[in-house]
């Protein structure tokens, strides 16, 4: 069941993906900046009970429906509605972050955990399609997100392919930093490159990468073709909780790459 939220903002609205099996219910909403992975509650009479903990914190959801599609909840103490609707969707990904007028690529000079910084005019990327994504180990959508592009790039980096993770943390401690950033390069078997790009905060991101017009969620992907021009920008992520969703962004994801690939120099 396709439910989505009646936020008077389309960039608030979310779409809740709802599955009953008795009274055992498994849902996950999702939102311009992911979803909230996998929940797992109970229905009882009219009423839904859903939580998830993800280690870093617990979510919770309660709320009542009714026969007309209508439900009515609370997300963490925050209050929504949202109609029953087969027909509900999100903004494209695609189109809400993008380069300011006047540029087509930029750079960037990061560190990395042990000092050494990393440019995309290094040798290394050169005439290289390279994915560049914004993340950080904090976070949940960023997580699943290193939970694909890792084991993925272990395939595909032999067709001039690169990658490179830009992480920012909640603290700039150099210690904290190496251990966040090495644990999460060790946990996913990650092999592109990871720096540090500051504290985790949207306003730090959008003074790295000034050439956005804007920057709305960890994790964020950038397409670079071979010549080091952004072709796309996906905001957000939409992870395996979202069942065809997901299955759809790794289909695309796919064919962007193949198509960058493809283009001539």
């Amino acid at each position: 069941m396709l439910f989505l939220s009646q936020e008077p903002e389309p960039r608030k609205k979310k779409v809740g993906l709802f599955k009953q099996n008795g009274n055992k219910l498994y849902a996950t909403f999702m939102s311009i900046t992911g979803d909230s992975r996998f929940l797992e509650g109970i229905v009882r009479g009219n009423e839904f009970f859903l939580s998830s903990f993800i280690g870093s914190g617990a979510g919770y959801y309660t709320g009542t429906f009714d026969a007309a599609g209508q439900l009515t909840g609370s997300a963490g103490g925050q209050p929504f509605t949202a109609t029953k609707n087969t027909a509900a969707a999100l903004p494209d990904p695609y189109k809400l972050t993008y380069l300011k007028d006047g540029y087509t690529s930029f750079d960037l000079s990061l560190p990395d955990v042990n000092g050494k910084k990393i440019s995309l005019k290094d040798e290394k990327y050169k005439n290289k399609v390279v994915i560049v994504t914004i993340t950080g180990t904090w976070c949940p959508n960023c997580i699943d997100e290193a939970g694909f592009l890792a084991p993925w790039y272990k395939k595909n980096k032999n067709r001039g392919v690169e990658a490179i993770g830009v992480h920012y943390e909640r603290k700039a401690d150099a210690a904290y930093v190496k251990n966040a950033i090495e644990g999460f390069k060790k946990r996913y078997g990650i092999e592109y490159d990871e720096v540090f790009g500051g504290l985790a905060d949207k306003k730090t991101v959008a003074e790295s990468f000034p050439a956005l017009n804007t920057f709305l969620s960890f994790p964020t992907i950038l397409f670079i073709d071979k010549k080091g021009n952004v072709d796309k920008i996906y905001t957000g992520f939409t992870g395996p909780a979202t069942g065809i969703y997901y299955t759809r962004f790794i289909k695309e994801f796919n064919e962007e790459v193949s198509r960058l690939l493809k283009d001539a120099i």
